[in-house]
């Protein structure tokens, strides 16, 4: 980074500690951090160092002096976020002043030039943060230049407007997009355009633009891209050209880019790009990745939204314009974007067909007047698409549980023991999340191996419950009672699927067998 000019945000101690701290140092003002989100206290209840307390500074000087021996004292900015979904021991306002004061000199004392990175995530807790302590909080900052504040979720959920800007505090208006990685197409170009601006000309202590996703395992760059380059300009981007300009410079090679390209890009900017409803402040989550229920999966709406806020016909149209390029120039078979972004649009398009199918099951297995509807073949379908989607997802290595975990192998350096901590950890992730599955499917992903291993499995569950147990006895306890057991024995399990650089399925062919068997949603070779 100091090589590319880039000045790096280093972290710093937030004041969290092992339980033993209170042996050594008997006197520290110690506290246990909040419960959260339903785990254990020896997974969320941390022991946590007052920040007003000595010790605190003593810790923070002696950890930073000795990153900055190891960094070349690259950097004078550090990340110091120790109240994100953890709340101070008191909101007594006097206390809170002097804390974020407290704070600040730890950095000060271990690095006199020293610049306090703050997230704002804290202050969404609106439960603990009124109006009245977040100023508080602020005023414990004297000098505004020591201080950066992330507005970490401006696109959607803005905290500077409801602040006086931090209480003038220097500020970055952030793009947050997603939460745990979700894969869904979507973004709010006109948030990262014209409300971008406006916050320029309304705030003078505004400073500059980020992005602080949670992932970006998807083919959602280009919003990426928008507000990076927004901050570039004092009047908002105007999108019809910058998504032409964005898609050429994306595929073009020695081929002019297929104007089917253009046009399916166009479609995608005004419909599932341009996502308008206040309501829908993340990306959509796939129902596939979820674990299976009757209720409770389909128009869920919020950070993580299951609704699809475009219609979905729309992206068939895109599709079939992006797969028919192909026919014009042959040479995007060898495109690494092309096939990538096709992977990525196909998986949406059967996303939505899933979710329209189980709707369908459900229906039929609740409803009185749908007796009659073939149980089975409904079932059968649902499963089908999910043999499909892991087909597809299996010829790109970016879209492949084992990539994942080959990377979590990496950090084990040949240590047997390591390598099988960490894989089980980075398989835990993206689906239990937990040990006992606290919140199960944040991280889900639409990946193969994924999809053909665990969520292929649960829905197979679901289904041979729904066509064994009439309706008037379903037991949602039960059924959850024989998922969980299959989510816990495969966290364990040892994944079989090829590694990447064994051959993979030609995308091409795969979509062509699509076709044949799924007629309504992939039209046009």
């Amino acid at each position: 980074m100091v090589e590319l000019g880039m000045t790096p945000v280093l972290p710093a101690f937030a004041g969290f500690l092992p339980e033993g701290i209170s042996r050594l140092q008997p006197n520290a003002i110690v506290h246990p951090g909040s419960q959260w989100s339903g785990f254990h206290a020896n997974h969320t209840q941390v022991t946590f160092l007052e920040g007003t307390d000595p010790l605190f500074a003593i810790i923070q000087q002696s950890f930073i002096t000795k990153q900055r021996k190891a960094y070349n004292d690259s950097s004078h900015v550090y990340l110091l976020d120790q109240y994100n979904e953890n709340r101070p021991s008191s909101d007594d306002a006097g206390h809170l002043r002097e804390l974020s004061n407290k704070t600040l000199q730890s950095l000060k004392l271990a690095d006199s030039d020293a610049i306090w990175v703050m997230p704002s995530w804290q202050f969404s807790d609106s439960d603990f943060w009124t109006g009245k302590l977040i100023e508080s909080w602020f005023s414990g900052i004297e000098k505004s230049a020591e201080v950066i504040v992330l507005d970490m979720f401006s696109e959607s959920k803005p905290l500077w407007q409801s602040t006086n800007s931090f209480y003038g505090k220097p500020w970055i208006w952030c793009q947050l997009h997603d939460f745990g990685g979700a894969m869904g197409l979507g973004g709010r170009i006109m948030n990262l355009t014209i409300n971008a601006t406006e916050a320029v000309s309304s705030s003078s202590s505004l400073v500059g633009f980020g992005l602080t996703m949670e992932g970006q395992e998807q083919e959602n760059q280009i919003v990426y891209d928008l507000l990076l380059d927004q901050a570039w300009s004092i009047s908002p981007i105007e999108t019809a050209n910058y998504f032409q300009n964005w898609v050429t410079s994306r595929y073009h090679g020695n081929f002019l880019v297929p104007q089917s390209i253009y046009e399916a890009w166009d479609i995608l900017r005004t419909s599932v790009y341009n996502n308008t409803n206040p309501a829908l402040t993340g990306l959509a989550k796939s129902i596939l990745g979820l674990r299976p229920s009757i209720s409770g999966l389909v128009n869920r709406s919020g950070r993580h939204s299951t609704t699809i806020h475009y219609d979905q016909y729309t992206l068939l149209h895109v599709w079939s314009l992006f797969f028919n390029a192909s026919r014009e120039a042959a040479v995007l078979w060898e495109n690494p974007f092309y096939l990538h972004d096709l992977v990525d649009l196909t998986r949406q398009v059967i996303d939505n067909e899933f979710m329209i199918c189980y709707t369908s099951l459900v229906n039929g297995y609740t409803s009185d007047s749908a007796i009659g509807i073939p149980l089975t073949s409904v079932a059968q379908q649902l499963l089908s698409l999910l043999d499909t989607l892991d087909m597809v997802l299996g010829t790109n290595e970016h879209f492949r549980l084992s990539t994942w975990l080959k990377k979590a192998e990496a950090w084990a350096d040949g240590n047997l023991t390591e390598m099988e901590i960490y894989t089980n950890d980075a398989k835990n992730q993206v689906t239990l999340w937990g040990p006992n599955g606290e919140i199960s499917d944040y991280a889900s992903k639409d990946w193969s191996g994924l999809v053909s291993s665990y969520y292929r499995t649960r829905w197979d569950i679901f289904v041979r419950y729904l066509l064994s147990t009439p309706v008037e006895s379903y037991n949602e306890t039960r059924l959850k009672e024989e998922i969980v057991q299959f989510e816990q024995s495969w966290q364990v399990d040892k994944f079989r699927e090829e590694r990447p650089g064994e051959p993979i399925r030609n995308l091409k062919m795969i979509l062509v067998e699509a076709q044949l068997e799924w007629p309504s949603l992939f039209r046009g070779w």
